[in-house]
């Protein structure tokens, strides 16, 4: 077996956040993990859908970020995106 090149093996302390609701036509299963390791950002986990975006304010604002990351309809992200502001 090849040798390892390591870019980086941190370990870090997180405060993670499990949280599920139903929206209007979906139900949405998320681990929210904050460290300090994204910059203020937050490792948003969709556990039913198996996808995952590392999130912050400014991304809540940018047009489709949602819908691209978590492959979800326009209504779909904007029940997610509603809760995320309250919350990050």
């Amino acid at each position: 077996m090849g040798e390892r090149f390591f870019l980086y093996d941190d370990t870090e302390e997180s405060k993670t956040r499990f949280v599920s609701f139903v929206g209007e036509h979906n139900r949405f299963d998320l681990a929210l993990v904050q460290t300090g390791r994204h910059y203020g950002k937050t490792l948003v986990l969709d556990m039913q859908g198996s996808r995952f975006a590392i999130i912050g304010e400014d991304d809540l604002k940018e047009d489709g970020y949602l819908e691209f990351a978590f492959k979800l309809s326009d209504e779909d992200a904007a029940e997610l995106r509603s809760f995320l502001e309250e919350v990050i």
